[in-house]
């Protein structure tokens, strides 16, 4: 039988000490979920984007020889809100049953003239046809395509125990009231998707500026005083 001294034993046990405190160590358990170390709180908030069709029905009245300014006014509203956010061609569509044939085909052209006089070319403009076939008279349609910013669902903080400090962790509602927020300002949710080519730099402008820079001259545009932003002395 092998005789162990006492310094022997005493660092054995500490080794047996250490090993075992080793072991806890790599299983104690955790409040940090695996989600939580991917992302954000902003990423783990996004905000989605749909996708919808925008459509105006105009009334072809079968005893009108032109549309009426209302019409007209209905018109210019969404031609105006297609060149804002409209996606794709502007759609118009010529209805095929109606009682006012030639005022159906007057008012498609009175729609591509305002559409032109609103900025929109005529190759973003795609003519169409409905209604064929139908025993009443059908409406002029005009359509387009356009997207929506879709906030994320923010869990009530009444559903939240804020008295919680097992862990460190920031709460799952961090970051979605911001991203509602935006949901609500983008001005085109179409922008989210990646979608939207870059214009063409200002080549000339950029070298006007790298020329002042090399010179050591101030790169910023020059003000006038009326354009300056300093603070009114005038009270004080």
């Amino acid at each position: 039988m092998a005789i162990t001294s006492k310094p022997q034993r005493t660092l054995l046990l500490l080794g047996a000490s250490l090993m075992s405190l080793g072991a806890c160590a790599t299983q104690a358990p955790t409040a940090i979920t695996s989600d939580y170390l991917e992302g954000t709180a902003l990423s783990r908030n996004e905000v989605g984007v749909s996708k919808h069709t925008e459509f105006l029905e105009v009334a072809i009245d079968p005893s009108a020889s032109e549309l009426n300014d209302a019409d007209r006014a209905r018109i210019r509203n969404f031609v105006g809100s297609y060149a804002q956010r409209g996606h794709g061609p502007l759609v118009l569509s010529l209805p095929a049953a109606s009682a006012n044939p030639q005022l159906a085909v007057t008012a498609v052209a009175e729609a591509r003239t305002i559409a032109w006089e609103k900025g929109i070319r005529y190759d973003e403009i795609e003519g169409s046809a409905h209604g064929a076939g139908e025993a009443y008279s059908q409406p002029m349609i005009l359509a387009y395509q356009a997207y929506e910013a879709v906030a994320p669902e923010c869990l009530s903080k009444a559903s939240l125990d804020f008295s919680d400090v097992t862990s460190n962790n920031n709460l799952p509602t961090l970051g979605c009231s911001v991203r509602t927020n935006l949901a609500a300002m983008i001005a085109d949710p179409a922008d989210l998707l990646g979608n939207r080519p870059l214009e063409a730099g200002d080549a000339g402008r950029r070298e006007v500026i790298m020329e002042k820079f090399r010179e050591g001259v101030p790169t910023a545009a020059s003000r006038t005083a009326q354009e300056s932003g300093a603070v009114s002395q005038v009270v004080n």
